[in-house]
């Protein structure tokens, strides 16, 4: 197996286990805790724009182990016609054996792929169900009255995608420093223009003093 299908296969073990950890029993709070942790920290918000990319490389992959797997069927294809004129039935033995292996190996790859993708979007169905879930069980807290629900009745309700508030946060972040960077600019250029209309207003008042 190749590096880049090595890495493919170990993401589809990750995915597994993330999987198993989602479904885990957990109580209410620490299930709560857990999901507002992934919506706001920005370092699963970077996680999350990384696993896009390589999604979309996997596709890639896929796409072309399905191609082989089509081109190797073409080949077998035509073995089979050689075989059954009675041609070259022992001269093609060695070159079966090669054309089944390679098949073989494209459907594997093939299979790889398209389950790691196929995860990959139970996972993000699995999360939101679980996450609809938090919310309706919060809603039904509060509408019998439980304290500890009305103290945090809203922080469910900002849960989104997995890193979705981190990123925003580091956004506003930017934009405070270049509000703050702006800020400076025009106060630069406000004593500049200050210091300007001094020295020309200076300039103008001095001929008059001489006469």
């Amino acid at each position: 197996m190749t590096l880049y299908y090595s890495l493919v296969f170990l993401l589809l073990v990750t995915e597994m286990v993330i999987f198993l950890a989602l479904i885990v029993p957990l109580p209410f709070t620490w299930r709560r805790k857990l999901f507002t942790f992934i919506s706001e920290s920005p370092i699963v918000a970077k996680l999350q724009y990384g696993m896009k990319i390589t999604f979309i490389f996997i596709l890639i992959l896929f796409i072309d182990s399905v191609n082989r797997v089509y081109r190797v069927g073409i080949e077998l294809s035509a073995f089979s016609k050689s075989d059954g004129r009675g041609g070259a039935a022992v001269m093609g033995g060695s070159e079966r054996m090669e054309v089944q292996a390679r098949k073989f190996y494209s459907q594997r790859n093939m299979y790889l792929c398209g389950f790691t993708l196929f995860l990959s979007l139970i996972l993000n169905r699995t999360y939101v169900m679980i996450l609809d879930v938090l919310r309706l069980e919060e809603e039904v807290k509060s509408l019998k009255g439980d304290p500890a629900a009305k103290g945090k009745g809203s922080s469910l309700q900002k849960v989104g995608n997995p890193g979705e508030i981190g990123r925003l946060k580091e956004e506003l972040a930017a934009k405070d420093r270049d509000m703050a960077n702006l800020k400076k600019q025009v106060e630069n250029m406000q004593n500049e223009y200050n210091r300007m209309g001094d020295q020309v207003s200076g300039s103008k008042g001095t001929p008059s003093k001489d006469r």
